[in-house]
């Protein structure tokens, strides 16, 4: 775990955070039905490229492409292909970008065309649960509260927490110390300081927390079949309120 308290290091961190933050947005732009996921890696490969960026996920432990691309009851670390998105699908897409020496991290969930209202639903309540975490991403507070407001939210609204993936600090590497779970814990965890750079990435479904890998050794998909939905932002502790520089 790193403390970032050089100026000029946070300003980096927050170029490669906008980064994250544009190709979202251009992705927003791009998904609609029928295009393939290769397509929309290729989309963020090209734009990261342009901006002189590298796509942080590419070979990172053997992951083939620029992003994960899950899709429905798949929840993370879906591999890009000749796939096409269907209307009424959800898709989660995790995007991380490495410039200047250092990563942003984000991930969105995003409706596929006319999707039902309870998929909508569990969209909205995985980026909220985000949200009931900020609430203690403080100085002075630990951890694990997030951790345990996370899964408050979203178990107080009929939600499962897939508890077999969790969030991490982020800087110069991609996935560095501490992890961070979307559920209780039994101790307090780390007090959190300025500087701490975090990537907290709720990951919700609409059933029960198991998960199964499929054969590509990479996607994860709820073992009962439920559809799931992830959210993630870089954030930078600060000595007031939380800087979310995905965001």
């Amino acid at each position: 775990m790193i403390i970032i308290k050089n100026a000029q290091q946070i300003e980096k961190m927050r170029k490669s955070c906008a980064l994250v933050k544009q190709a979202h947005e251009l992705l927003a732009r791009t998904i609609v039905p029928d295009i393939t996921t290769r397509e929309l890696d290729e989309t963020v490969a090209k734009f990261l490229k342009s901006k002189g960026a590298k796509a942080s996920f590419k070979n990172y432990r053997g992951f083939p492409k620029s992003i994960c691309v899950s899709i429905n009851e798949e929840i993370v670390h879906g591999i890009p292909s000749t796939r096409r998105l269907r209307d009424g699908d959800i898709v989660s897409i995790d995007v991380g970008a490495y410039l200047g020496g250092f990563h942003g991290d984000a991930a969105r969930t995003y409706a596929v065309g006319n999707v039902s209202p309870a998929a909508r639903e569990l969209i909205e309540v995985t980026e909220q649960s985000f949200f009931a975490g900020m609430k203690y991403a403080r100085v002075g507070h630990f951890l694990h509260e997030i951790s345990a407001a996370i899964q408050d939210y979203a178990v107080s609204r009929g939600y499962g927490v897939i508890e077999d993936y969790v969030g991490h600090g982020v800087g110069a590497d991609l996935h560095e110390s501490p992890e961070i779970p979307n559920f209780r814990q039994k101790n307090r965890g780390p007090k959190l300081r300025a500087g701490m750079t975090l990537a907290i990435e709720p990951m919700i479904s609409m059933g029960g927390h198991e998960i199964v890998i499929q054969d590509d050794e990479w996607t994860a998909i709820t073992k009962d079949g439920s559809l799931a939905a992830h959210y993630e932002d870089t954030i930078l502790i600060t000595n007031g309120e939380p800087e979310i520089l995905t965001l």
